[in-house]
């Protein structure tokens, strides 16, 4: 856990501190005197006399108490170095600027768990090693450049990488964006992102901290303590959005059941960032951009209007909006007309609102009044007005800051001439204003930040599950794949409906079977976990001869040791699954189903326990949603119990945490039931 010695230290020692300010260790004593440090400063070199005007202690036994140890020095000697500290210097914070720890091999790591070992034996903590440092109000404690003023509303970015961090900051302050602390921890060998996060949400003061938190991830070690705290933040008022990299895994595809493959390392974080409410961005330039909007009024409608003098970027715009789930609405009628006798000839206000290369400040002041008050279909505004170089166009911003603060619909800023505008962008920033250069990136961002639940709240009550004897299967079944039985046990006591169905040995068992199922029949191989691929899933067996010649024809698949038979049912095939990640917990996966569940990949993921409102969000996100809604002459299918079997299923996970896969596909959905028909569940005790 981060303490107050890390925080605001009253004494910092930089041991490897130089003169040389090309180097980290000159660097970083550079930036925390020009930084706003009121402590006691010191430096250890034992090859210095004199560091920046700082007199440099030759050994750390030179030493008194001291609360923030920065070690600029190669990575052999730091442990050594910690452990005197802590012990004799009563040191209870760490920042290791060093490299050559756990990334670069089997001994730095070793070395990096047994200063871990010293720092938590000694009650302090550790940012590092391989960092840029920390930078907040209290001091610079980072070894590079730009040093961006820090405002109480600006971000907080917590970052795993130091040069990721260096590259967002340099890529954000010149669109106007404000920092109020960086935190890099690097390898994270004691203190990971999610721990810095967890510092901010034990500590958050709604008046005074930052409302805005940037994460870039390169791993997630502890998702639990995200989801917590990220979520807490946000109830509390903050905004998170986060970058979570290496989110490709090949080894999916080499999962035994459909749930398995379709459920990837990227599915199961972005899970996570939607239970937590976090915004999630695929790269830098889109994190920026989310930060940007959080800046402004929030998007309360999906509607946009699209305000520009450049027609090609709004075009653009309209395009990756609309197809992204944003909507920008036909403007027209009365007042539309009205509008339009305030723009020079050849405007348009059909939206997007063309105001030609000539319009004018005045006339954008009008377009936005009308946008704010008379057309209440319009949720929020995009302005796009750059200059060709032939007009000052500082009136046209100075209107555009004023009604950023007048009106309470958000506008978002796009400013793309960044040459011929420069002066007057710069004095649109100075206002504290902040500027989306290219309307395709804000076009990606803003749908991104809309969709973004809240966090999802838990009731605490599961789905009504025969706990008792979900127990009892779980606890007599052996590892692997569960039998048949035991499986339409599970689905019964999770109170799935499922088609009636027997397991048969011999053709004689076969006879008796049809006698009790009646026709047509469905027949399966069992010993196979996906049956399609070998030939052995036979439909529609309308009579006794078929019915014979099928079970020989199964039975000499390649391992094949029965058949199982079902009654035949209808429907549009949907599926259910489940797949465990180590942290994350069970992850729930709905979506299209049958031989098209990977082809078409239309699923959607939310992390167990589910609510109703997740599950309900999950089914309305599939591609595939509009069938539950009918059209075209088709009944609509059962959408609420299509529902409530995501719920159960979550209930019987979080009954049965052993189970690490499972697929319930297909699911055969109609207007009045969803019928499990085919399904398989992996246990690990």
């Amino acid at each position: 856990m981060l303490n107050k010695q890390l925080i605001n230290p009253d004494s910092i020692v930089v041991i490897g501190g130089s003169n040389d300010v090309k180097k980290p260790g000159g660097k970083i004593i550079k930036n925390i005197k020009k930084g706003d440090f009121k402590g006691r400063l010191f430096v250890v070199n034992p090859h210095e006399q004199i560091v920046q005007g700082l007199a440099c202690l030759e050994s750390i036994d030179e030493l008194q108490q001291v609360d923030l140890a920065i070690l600029v020095v190669p990575a052999k000697y730091c442990l050594d170095i910690v452990e005197r500290l802590s012990e004799n210097n009563g040191t209870k914070a760490f920042i290791i600027l060093s490299a050559g720890f756990g990334e670069a091999g089997e001994d730095g790591a070793l070395l990096e768990s047994k200063i871990v070992k010293v720092v938590n034996r000694a009650g302090a903590c550790l940012i590092g090693p391989n960092c840029i440092g920390v930078l907040n109000k209290n001091y610079n404690g980072i070894f590079t450049t730009p040093i961006p003023p820090l405002f109480k509303n600006g971000c907080d970015l917590i970052s795993g990488s130091g040069a990721t961090a260096v590259f967002i900051i340099e890529a954000g302050i010149p669109l106007g964006l404000k920092f109020n602390s960086i935190y890099s921890v690097g390898n994270a060998a004691q203190i990971s992102v999610e721990d810095v996060l967890e510092y901010m949400d034990d500590n958050f003061d709604i008046e005074n901290d930052s409302k805005i938190k940037l994460l870039y991830l390169e791993s997630i070690k502890n998702p639990q303590k995200l989801l917590k705290h990220a979520a807490s933040l946000i109830r509390k008022g903050a905004k998170i959005a986060a970058i979570k990299s290496g989110s490709t895994d090949a080894g999916s595809r080499a999962a035994a059941s459909h749930t398995g493959a379709l459920a990837s390392s990227d599915m199961m974080v972005r899970a996570l960032f939607d239970k937590a409410g976090i915004v999630y961005c695929s790269s830098r330039e889109e994190l920026i951009s989310v930060a940007s909007i959080f800046n402004y009024k929030a998007l309360e409608g999906s509607n946009i209007a699209i305000i520009t003098h450049a027609g090609g970027s709004a075009v653009m715009l309209a395009d990756v909006l609309t197809s992204r789930g944003l909507n920008v609405p036909p403007i027209q009628g009365e007042n539309a007309e009205n509008l339009l006798k305030y723009l020079y000839n050849g405007s348009s206000v059909k939206n997007p609102i063309d105001f030609l290369a000539t319009g004018t400040a005045e006339q954008l002041g009008i377009i936005i009044d009308y946008c704010e008050h008379k057309f209440d279909h319009i949720d929020a505004m995009v302005v796009v007005f750059g200059s060709p170089g032939l007009f000052d166009v500082e009136n046209v911003y100075n209107v555009l800051s004023v009604k950023l603060d007048i009106c309470t619909k958000p506008i978002y800023p796009v400013l793309p001439s960044l040459i011929n505008a420069q002066k007057e962008i710069k004095g649109f920033l100075a206002k504290g204003n902040v500027n989306f250069p290219d309307e395709v990136v804000l076009g990606r961002a803003l749908p991104e930040v809309y969709s973004t639940p809240k966090p999802f709240e838990y009731d605490g009550e599961l789905s009504d599950v025969d706990q008792n004897k979900i127990r009892k299967i779980i606890d007599e079944a052996a590892d692997g794949f569960l039998a048949p039985n035991h499986v339409s046990g599970l689905l019964d006591a999770a109170n799935i409906s499922r088609a009636k169905e027997g397991t048969v040995r011999s053709e004689d068992e076969l006879l008796e079977m049809i006698d009790e199922f009646g026709f047509p029949i469905a027949m399966k191989v069992n010993g196979h976990l996906h049956k399609s691929d070998v030939g052995g899933v036979i439909l529609n067996v309308l009579n006794t001869k078929k019915a014979v010649n099928t079970y020989s024809k199964l039975m000499k698949i390649e391992g094949a040791n029965s058949v199982l038979i079902q009654s035949m049912h209808s429907g549009f095939e949907l599926f259910v699954g489940v797949k465990k990640e180590v942290g994350f917990g069970h992850a729930i996966l709905c979506g299209m189903g049958g031989v098209f569940i990977e082809i078409l990949n239309d699923a959607a993921a939310a992390l167990s326990p589910v609510s109703r409102k997740e599950a309900e969000t999950m089914v309305q996100s599939l591609k595939s949603y509009k069938l539950f809604e009918g059209g075209r002459g088709k009944d609509p299918l059962d959408k609420e119990r299509f529902i409530q079997i995501i719920l159960n299923i979550s209930a019987l996970v979080e009954v049965a945490p052993e189970i690490v896969e499972m697929d319930i596909n297909p699911l055969l959905a109609s207007s009045d039931n969803v019928i499990s028909v085919d399904a398989r569940i992996r246990i690990e005790k």
